[in-house]
Formats: structure tokens, C-alpha cells, sequence
């Protein structure tokens, strides 16, 4: 028998909004915390080679000896006026050159800051504190290449630096250099296994380098360092992320927030990796804490509305949407949402008004008019919804399942041309797709279009040997023209291996056997088949036939009787007629 199978169109279930919490499962496939510390500190001390040499300009030493002075006072602005003024007096001497920059440094002047440092780096290119100046300065402008010239340069001069090391290591991180970034951070370890921010960006290099469980343990070795080490702590949780670990994840978060309970990203993905775990209530209290906390909660109240709306709250949902909406009306996806609460909630009027407010510019308009169309059908408006999709594809004529739904609708209509024409283009942008091979078969079919119905079906099978209902359709279609009969009882056993109680399947292989004349086999098969399907007025038709085959006359009037209660369609209806004045003339 043949099974129409409608393709089906998206709905609101809690599944769909699972997924969209939980969609961020491992956001962390790409590390974007910025390194910690690449500019060499201001505030360390200078080595013995870096010292001024003033003693030739009088007017250079007092400028010095006043700067220096009022820097201890805390007079930081008349401090740096004398220090300028001390490199103007003696523009030769590197040290105050450097000087300058680590003021300029600290005052947050990068760009000053810069030319002091190339300035004395020209004036004392063998100066290791002036490199690493230099270095962090170009790293912390972005000018990584730079950064790493300047470290490599300091290693040249003493190669066991282990400042230099630590950042050259960093900065070939930031630039996608693992093997020299580990070669660098390894070096370190060597001189020193007591360096966290060693482990720290080895543990880096190795997480991008997709090596978590080498990742875990170079994160859990800075930790020994510094326990409370926020960024440490939330590298480690996200790689427990990667290696699927999630209960270490929660609990290194779980700490995380213990040291810092402010700590909004934390607290965002702890909540998210419960929605995870379907522990909704532990979800709900992360993203409620994390609401009271954020001068803008408009992304976390969706998410509670969300969380609700999985538990089956539909009010609180509402009640959420709607408050992101208060603030900022144009917010699609929480009308989007707040659409799908109200047909939850039975208010399809207030559904389909959301669905249609919602600007074409937004990612949600399709699936929102889909979702109208849906709502429109219910309302037994199918020419409306037809009218919201065509709207649609004037504007995104590359999705399939619009074009699918139309062709749902078209059928709907009887206008089997168009409904055709929009499996045809579900065909055309997704060549490989036997289902949709198989519904443009079946509307072959109903247009009686035979050749193509065959070929569309034949394609689907080629897709997918396993597609049962396009076996059991090709199988079928034979056995209705009295053609290739073997062939159909072949594919229609294949079809009943995989679906062997089906009801639709029997009686198409009840129908081959009457086309081979095999009477009595096909009553065996049709009997079973109208068991299991009951009120379908065909299958009904077929034992109907079988029966007056092999001299049951009044069970197969009695069965012809029975299909009439059941027959919508006016062909079929005076067919079966004329079969019972037929045999009762008989009786």
C-alpha cells in the first residue's frame, strides 16, 4: 500500500531549547584570554648594567637627582618633567632614555613609551634591559614579529634569560608558532620547573596544540604555584570542557567562583554545563545570581526564560522574554522565544503576532514565519501560510525545508504542479537527500506521472537502500501495473525486514501475490494487513478482491461494505459499488 509520508516541519519541543543553551558544549576550541604580563615591568628593578652616566652634564645630574626625588614624594608628573628634561640636557645617555620609557610605561603612554626604548636600545644594543623593554612594548602594540625579534635578541646576549624564555614562548603562542613556543617554555622549565607562567603558557601551547590531557597537567602544575590563579583556573576548566570531563569542569569552575564569586563567565558556563546535565534548578540559580550581578542581564534573562520554559514554567518564561523586550524591543530572538511560550501557553493569537513582528534582518525571521505558516494552518488558513512562505522565499530561496513545507501545503491544495515544483528545488539544493527523492516520487504519483515517480524512487533507494517506504512505494507502483512482479516482491520483503509489522508494507505484498494469481497467499497477507491498519479503505478493497479470488463472495461484499465507510475519494467509492451490485447479482 502506498505511505505518503509528510515531511515534517519545525516545531517548538524542550529538546530544540536545550540546544541552544547548550550549543557553547565547548566554546573553547580557541583560546582568547589575553597573556598575562608580556610587558616587562616597569617596576622591576634595572640591572647593574643599566645606570646613568651624568657626571659630564651638571644640568642632566640635577634634572636626574630632582626627578628621582620627587618620584619618592609621589609627585609622578613633575617627576616625569624632570627626567625629560634631564634627556634633553644629555640626549646620548641611554639610561635615561630608558628611564623615560618605564615612566611613560607607567603613566599607560605606549607610544612615548616606544621611542624611549628604541632610543636606548640604539644607543646600547647590548643591553639586556633594554631589549626586554623594548620587546614587551612592541607586544603590547601588537607588533608581535617585533616583540619576538627584540627577545630573540636578549637571548643572543645571555641565552638562559628566562624573562625572555618565558615571553618569547608566550608571543610565538600568540602567533601560532607552537613548536618554537614549546622548544622556548620547555627551556625555561629546564632553568626553572618553578615558573607558573611557564606551565601556565605551556599548558596554553599544549591545549591549542589539541593535547588536553598535557594541557590538564601543565595547568594543574601552575596551580601548585598559585592556587588562586583566576586565569589558570578557568584554562583548566575549559580543556576539562574539551577532554568531555564535565564534572572536573564544574568543580574547577565550582573554585573558580570560591575565589572570585564575581567571576560572570564562569558562573555563565557553570549554568550552561548543568542545562548540559539537564540539572535545570542548579542552572536556574547560576543564571539568576549572574542576573543580579550585570548592569545588563538581557542575554541571561533569555536564558532563565529558556530554562523555564524547558521546565514547563511558561509564565516565568513569559515573564522573562517579556522583560528583555521592555528594555529593548527590537530584541528578536527573545520575541522569537517569547512566540514560542505563547503556544505553549494556547495563545496562538499573541504566538502568530510575535512571529510576525519579527525584521526580516533578523536570524530568526525564517524559522519565525515558518512558524507563523504552522500557526496559519492550524487555523485552517492553508492559503495564508502558503502566502508567509512564498514572502520567505522571495528573500531566502536556498532553504530547503521552506521549500519542503510549500510543497506540504501545495499538496494540501490539490496543486500538485506547484507543490512538484518546490520538491523539485528541495531536490536541487540538496541532491543527496533520498527523503526528498521519495516525497517528489510520491507527488509524481498523485499527478500521474508514472516514469518520473519511478526514477525519483529508484534515486532514493540508490541514496539509501535501507529508505523503506520508497521500497515498499517502487514495489507497490509494480505491483499496480502488473509489471516487473519478482522485482516488487523483492523489494517489498526488504522493506519488511526492516518494518515487519507494518501495516501498509503487508499489504503491498499481499497485492503482488494477487497479481501472480497467488490467491490464497494474498488473503493470508491482506487479512494480516487489515489487522493491523483497520480502518484503510483500500487495504480493506484489496482483501475485498482476494476473497471474491478464491469463491468467499459474501466476505468480500462484506468487506467492500466496510471499505465504503472508510472511502473519502469519489473514484474509489463508485468502484467499489459497482463491485458489490456485481457480486450480489451473484449471491
Amino acid at each position: 500500500m502506498l505511505d505518503v509520508l509528510t515531511m515534517a516541519t519545525r516545531g517548538f519541543r524542550a529538546a530544540f531549547l536545550l540546544v541552544i543553551l547548550s550549543g557553547c558544549a565547548t566554546p573553547v576550541a580557541d583560546y582568547q584570554l589575553p597573556p598575562e604580563g608580556l610587558i616587562w615591568s616597569a617596576e622591576k628593578p634595572f640591572s647593574k648594567e643599566a645606570k646613568a652616566d651624568l657626571g659630564a652634564d651638571a644640568r642632566a645630574f640635577s634634572h636626574f637627582l630632582k626627578g628621582q626625588l620627587l618620584l619618592t614624594e609621589g609627585e609622578f608628573e613633575p617627576a616625569l618633567k624632570e627626567f625629560e628634561a634631564a634627556a634633553q640636557a644629555s640626549p646620548a645617555d641611554s639610561f635615561l632614555h630608558f628611564r623615560l620609557a618605564q615612566l611613560y610605561l607607567r603613566r599607560g603612554d605606549l607610544r612615548k613609551a616606544l621611542g624611549e626604548a628604541e632610543s636606548a636600545v640604539r644607543l646600547e644594543p647590548k643591553s639586556v634591559d633594554y631589549h626586554l623593554l623594548l620587546a614587551g612594548l612592541y607586544s603590547a602594540l601588537g607588533d608581535n614579529q617585533k616583540g619576538l625579534a627584540e627577545y630573540n635578541a636578549v637571548l643572543k646576549l645571555d641565552p638562559k634569560n628566562q624573562e625572555a624564555l618565558l615571553y618569547a614562548g608566550a608571543l610565538y603562542l600568540q602567533v601560532e608558532d607552537y613548536a618554537r613556543a614549546t622548544q622556548h617554555l620547555d627551556e625555561l622549565l629546564k632553568l626553572d620547573d618553578n615558573s607558573a607562567l611557564g606551565h601556565y603558557y605551556l599548558g596554553r601551547v599544549r591545549a591549542k596544540s589539541k593535547l588536553y590531557l598535557a594541557a590538564e597537567q601543565s595547568f594543574r602544575k601552575a596551580l601548585e604555584f598559585n592556587p588562586k590563579s583566576e586565569a589558570v583556573l578557568m584554562d583548566l576548566a575549559l580543556v576539562y570542557e574539551l577532554e568531555g570531563k564535565t564534572e572536573e569542569a564544574i568543580q574547577t569552575y565550582q573554585r573558580l567562583l570560591q575565589v572570585n564569586p564575581q567571576h560572570a563567565w564562569s558562573r555563565r558556563r557553570l549554568g550552561e554545563l548543568y542545562v548540559g546535565q539537564n540539572k535545570l534548578d542548579e542552572a536556574l540559580r547560576q543564571f539568576e545570581r549572574l542576573e543580579g550581578s550585570e548592569t545588563d542581564p538581557r542575554d541571561t534573562r533569555i536564558k532563565i526564560g529558556l530554562i523555564s520554559f524547558e521546565k514547563g514554567d511558561y509564565d516565568r518564561a513569559a515573564t522573562e522574554f517579556n522583560l528583555v523586550l521592555a528594555g529593548d524591543p527590537e530584541n528578536d530572538r527573545a520575541r522569537y522565544y517569547l512566540a514560542a511560550t505563547y503556544i505553549e501557553l494556547k495563545a496562538n493569537d499573541k504566538a502568530l503576532e510575535a512571529f510576525e513582528r519579527i525584521s526580516e534582518k533578523s536570524e530568526f525571521y525564517a524559522d519565525a514565519r515558518v512558524q507563523a505558516a504552522q500557526l496559519y494552518e492550524r487555523k485552517d488558513q492553508t492559503q495564508k501560510a502558503i502566502e508567509t512562505l512564498q514572502g520567505v522565499i522571495k528573500k531566502l530561496n536556498d532553504r530547503k525545508e521552506i521549500h519542503a513545507y510549500l510543497s506540504v501545503l501545495y499538496r494540501k491544495t490539490k496543486d500538485f504542479p506547484r507543490a512538484i515544483q518546490s520538491m523539485e528545488r528541495v531536490v536541487a539544493l540538496d541532491p543527496k537527500n533520498d527523503e526528498a527523492h521519495f516525497q517528489l516520487g510520491a507527488l509524481y504519483d498523485e499527478n500521474k506521472v508514472k516514469d518520473k515517480s519511478i526514477a525519483s524512487m529508484k534515486k532514493a533507494i540508490e541514496l539509501n537502500p535501507k529508505n523503506a517506504p520508497a521500497l515498499n512505494y517502487l514495489g507497490y507502483t509494480w505491483a499496480e501495473m502488473g509489471v516487473q512482479l519478482d522485482e516488487a516482491e523483492d523489494l517489498i520483503a526488504r522493506a519488511l525486514k526492516i518494518a515487519p509489522n507494518d501495516g501498509f508494507y503487508i499489504d503491498s505484498l499481499g497485492w503482488v501475490y494477487y497479481q501472480k494469481g497467488d490467491y490464497p497467499r494474498a488473503v493470508e497477507q491482506l487479512e494480516r494487513a487489515v489487522e493491523l491498519t483497520v480502518d484503510d479503505p483500500t487495504i480493506i478493497e484489496h482483501l475485498g478482491d482476494a476473497y471474491e479470488k478464491v469463491g468467499r463472495t459474501d466476505r468480500a461484499v462484506a468487506r467492500y461494505r466496510e471499505s465504503l465507510k472508510y472511502s473519502k475519494e469519489a473514484e474509489q467509492t463508485k468502484r467499489v459499488r459497482e463491485k458489490i451490485q456485481r457480486l450480489e447479482k451473484k449471491i
